[in-house]
């Protein structure tokens, strides 16, 4: 099995209590409100939403994918950090075991956030990602921190 990491970061003017709430203690109510187009619904098969917990993405009729499964593995609340893994879905194909990540959402001086987020993809065999091939996935997340962030800027007393 072979191991690709990536990392990205992007600023906000968002406080990062709020955005950890919304983007991951939330995440399952306020997602399928704001993007209905891309998901479905977000619902927990297991647990409560804290580690060990295991969440289920559900798509649209007619996305490009069903489904797909994270487990959390670690949900730190007062240091606003969250890791969990992509452990099933037919979005990981037939290159992928699993993909695991970190967020984490650090005050920056103009009482906004920098999000870091790390990926670790777990491939089959000795396979080797090249940053093409999941350029998609990553576009797709930032889209979607890009939504919450403008949902939150203009309801500035949510969360």
């Amino acid at each position: 099995m072979g191991v690709t990491c990536y990392s990205q970061e992007f600023t906000t003017p968002v406080a990062p209590t709020k955005m950890f709430k919304a983007l991951v203690l939330d995440s399952h109510n306020l997602i399928p409100k704001l993007m209905p187009h891309a998901i479905k619904s977000i619902e927990f098969v297991e647990g409560d939403g804290g580690a060990g917990s295991i969440k289920q993405t559900n798509f649209p009729e007619g996305a490009h994918f069903k489904y797909l499964k994270h487990k959390t593995d670690v949900l730190d609340k007062e240091n606003l950090v969250c890791k969990y893994t992509l452990i099933e879905g037919d979005v990981l194909g037939d290159k992928l075991e699993s993909i695991a990540y970190e967020v984490k959402f650090e005050a920056s001086s103009d009482g906004g956030c920098v999000c870091k987020m790390t990926s670790a993809y777990h491939t089959k065999g000795d396979l080797v990602l090249k940053e093409e091939d999941i350029k998609e996935g990553k576009e797709k997340a930032m889209g979607m921190y890009k939504v919450v962030e403008a949902y939150l800027l203009a309801n500035p007393d949510a969360y």
